[in-house]
């Protein structure tokens, strides 16, 4: 039986790019060529690391996404700073884990679904740019909100968080829209941070330090759903 399946189609290219950085390549690319044909070396040289840097920004890789029942995979490549229960929260009604992982700009920055469902509503929020490490950044930086519900109605939230540096919160995400595990929703520019919420009898399998992968790291399991054997 096959443990993992693709949740959006493979791309055809060797090095993909998300298309929300083409036009920075195509600018610095072109400014690169202007600087080589005007035989400046110096600034050619800089044009082109940058311009490799920004297309190393923004990679885009296939992810492979496992089928474990109720499992819950990370949104973002990245390290976890926060995992436990919280009391309270302004994107979860009751008590809830928490999990967040925080992206350096070394990390890709593509973020993905945690668990299949609908999106109920997607809400931004146009804050400050805290350093995204900090606590006070989950409620005061700019954010946007994804509340999604499973088929059987537990409820998970999503939240994109700005950084000090990041600028520019993606999300393609529209209210109704049905979404698969793994599936790509959006990505945040240039340092930033997401943390995600779940219902508070869910089971954690991360602990503050550990490295995950976007689609491809199990945050944990919806303990309603039965959970199958790697």
């Amino acid at each position: 039986m096959d443990k993992f399946f693709w949740s959006d189609p493979p791309s055809q290219v060797a090095f993909p790019v998300a298309k929300a950085g083409y036009p920075l390549i195509f600018a610095s690319a072109f400014t690169t060529g202007v600087f080589a044909l005007l035989e400046l070396t110096v600034p050619a040289l800089i044009g082109l690391a940058v311009t490799f840097s920004i297309c190393y920004f923004f990679r885009d890789p296939d992810r492979v996404i496992p089928k474990n029942y109720g499992a819950v995979v990370s949104p973002a490549d990245g390290k976890v700073i926060i995992a436990g229960q919280k009391d309270s929260s302004p994107f979860f009604e009751g008590r809830c884990q928490k999990i967040s992982v925080f992206m350096s700009v070394l990390n890709v920055h593509v973020n993905r679904i945690p668990h299949e469902g609908e999106v109920e509503r997607v809400s931004y929020y146009p804050g400050k740019f805290f350093s995204a490490n900090l606590d006070k950044a989950s409620r005061d930086n700019e954010h946007n909100a994804i509340f999604l519900k499973t088929g059987d109605g537990r409820k998970i939230c999503v939240v994109q968080i700005a950084g000090l540096i990041a600028r520019r919160i993606i999300c393609k995400l529209q209210k109704g829209d049905r979404v698969a595990r793994g599936e790509r929703l959006g990505m945040i520019c240039f340092g930033s941070r997401l943390d995600i919420y779940l219902p508070d009898d869910a089971d954690l399998n991360v602990a503050v330090g550990d490295k995950v992968k976007a689609g491809t790291s199990i945050l944990g399991y919806l303990r309603h759903e039965k959970k199958e054997k790697n």
